[in-house]
């Protein structure tokens, strides 16, 4: 038996182009409905398995009326128009849709949207949580993400989630507070595609100079400015045939975020003074911006928005996984403990709920680099005591007491400060011995000394 399909769209063009796309697809497609009234009337009669409904519609009552009255009877359903005012958008985020569609509708993204949809409403989030926290053995997963540590249900859930999207060729929009694994999940997905032996190439959008980022993103041709003496590629054409990651994504100028819109709907780049070539990638993308108040304040295009969020993912923070903890604790003692040339030491049974008890505003980031500082500082084989760097805000004013730091103190701070620049990275390139000019083994020895 067909899927049926209810379109609710009040606009003739664009609810004739759904009916042909759906039906050319195999689906079958419900009695059009304008309003909400005709929709219900509908959904009584027909029984249709999703709904793709219009926010504004005919006559009395909203899409997000509408939506309300299909989540209470458990229908799946789709909202079709996006629209930038955040009071709307917030309404409509709470009926808890299974994804928004952009105007002009594309096929392969109308396809790809029922995928995630039917996936999703098969596999609701909170009935999720519960199977998984009475689950007694281990989820089954892919072996690209054994290095993806947790147990906890919030993170299990978002690693099925990733396993589920990562064999469609969907662009994937990575959310999360800095520090909890963004990249590492992207490549995870990557691993787990069709395109896992083409070319993963990640940008940081945030890094780019401004006045090259065009150049980096999509290349250019030789002349086309003063200094492009050679022909270069870009980041895109580089990754052709595989997955480019944008983490960041949230800084991107709004000038080419129009351009960026039109590699998604049409595999298509322009380098700067060359002309148009098609390219054949997946996009996956990052940011620990609220994208949502970013459109609203007219900094982020809806409609590049809409084409990125096709299947966000929602990481949770480190506090909110504490169960997590000893576990990751535990793979950052081996391996920094071996990078040290030691045997691993163990945190001490007060040292552990330290960590437990921590809020950890910088995530898993801060927890590693953590537990590296407390590996170099450790005197035996058991870390008895524990030093969490923390941010120091430290005005000038506080230092009306005249009291001077000696110079071993000054030493130790500003060891402190290069550890905590270059991410508590010791040795090789850009680490804190390559950029105080001395030696790794010198460098262990004085941050033993100065504690």
């Amino acid at each position: 038996m067909k899927v049926k399909i209810l379109i609710v769209e009040d606009q003739f063009i664009e609810a004739k182009s759904l009916n042909l796309i759906l039906t050319n697809a195999g689906y079958a497609v419900c009695s059009i409905a304008r309003s909400v009234s005709a929709a219900l009337t509908i959904i009584e009669k027909e029984k249709p398995d999703l709904v793709l409904v219009d926010i504004f519609l005919q006559g009395e009552g909203t899409g997000i009326d509408l939506a309300k009255i299909l989540h209470e009877r458990n229908i799946a359903f789709v909202f079709l128009s996006a629209n930038s005012n955040r009071k709307i958008l917030e309404a409509a985020k709470s009926t808890k849709p299974y994804g928004f569609m952009v105007k002009p509708f594309r096929a392969k993204d109308v396809l790809i949207m029922l995928d995630v949809a039917f996936y999703l409403h098969q596999n609701r989030l909170q009935e999720k949580r519960e199977n998984i926290s009475e689950k007694n053995s281990p989820v089954e997963l892919p072996t690209e993400f054994q290095h993806l540590i947790g147990r906890s249900a919030n993170f299990i859930e978002i690693l099925e989630q990733a396993k589920m999207v990562g064999p469609l060729d969907t662009s994937v929009l990575i959310l999360g507070e800095s520090g909890t694994g963004k990249e590492l999940i992207a490549h995870s997905i990557h691993k787990v595609s069709p395109r896992r032996d083409r070319p993963f190439v990640v940008v940081n959008c945030g890094t780019l100079p401004a006045n090259l980022i065009e150049s980096e993103l999509f290349g250019h041709e030789k002349g086309s400015f003063t200094s492009a003496a050679v022909k270069r590629e870009g980041k895109f054409e580089l990754a052709d045939g595989g997955t480019v990651f944008l983490d960041e994504i949230g800084e991107l100028p709004l000038e080419l975020q129009v351009k960026f819109l039109r590699v998604l709907q049409e595999k298509e780049i322009e380098p700067v003074g060359g002309r148009p070539k098609k390219i054949d990638v997946r996009v996956l993308a990052a940011t620990n911006k609220d994208l949502e108040e970013e459109v609203a304040a007219g900094r982020f295009r809806i409609d590049l928005y809409y084409r990125l969020n096709v299947f966000p993912l929602l990481l949770p923070p480190l506090r909110d996984r504490k169960i997590d903890i000893p576990l990751l604790v535990d793979h950052f003692l081996k391996k920094y403990g071996t990078r040290e040339g030691r045997p691993m030491p163990v945190m001490s049974k007060e040292t552990m709920e330290k960590l437990l008890e921590y809020h950890w505003p910088g995530n898993i980031r801060e927890l590693e680099n953590t537990i590296q500082r407390n590996v170099v500082l450790a005197k035996g084989s058991v870390i008895e005591s524990l030093e969490i760097p923390t941010s120091k805000k430290i005005s000038n004013s506080g230092n009306t007491d005249n009291k001077f730091k000696t110079m071993i103190e000054m030493e130790r701070d500003y060891i402190l400060s290069v550890l905590e620049s270059c991410n508590w990275k010791i040795s090789g390139k850009g680490g804190a011995a390559e950029i105080l000019d001395v030696n790794v083994n010198t460098l262990n020895s004085r941050i033993k000394k100065l504690g």
